[in-house]
């Protein structure tokens, strides 16, 4: 099972990325070397939005889909799957 996630990095920014754990992904973008280049100068992160896929290329396509979309569209995104 693969996930995409997208995190809320300290200066509002958002970062998308697909993981098994996310858990695991959240601690190491807040922690250490591991993570994402782009996360280390923007800590903490917080998790705001995630979904399960059945397998790494779908998660992977579901993310470049993401990936895509402006600001605007992927705060709408993570409001309507907090209701």
């Amino acid at each position: 099972m693969y996930h995409l996630y997208i995190v809320r990095c300290a200066d509002k920014t958002l970062y998308t990325g697909i993981a098994q754990d996310v858990n695991k992904r959240v601690t190491e973008h807040n922690t250490s070397e591991v993570g994402a280049k782009y996360t280390r100068s923007r800590r903490p992160v917080k998790l705001v939005y995630t979904r399960r896929f059945r397998s790494r290329s779908t998660a992977s396509r579901a993310e470049a889909r993401v990936k895509q979309l402006s600001r605007q569209e992927k705060l709408a995104m993570i409001q309507t799957a907090k209701c």
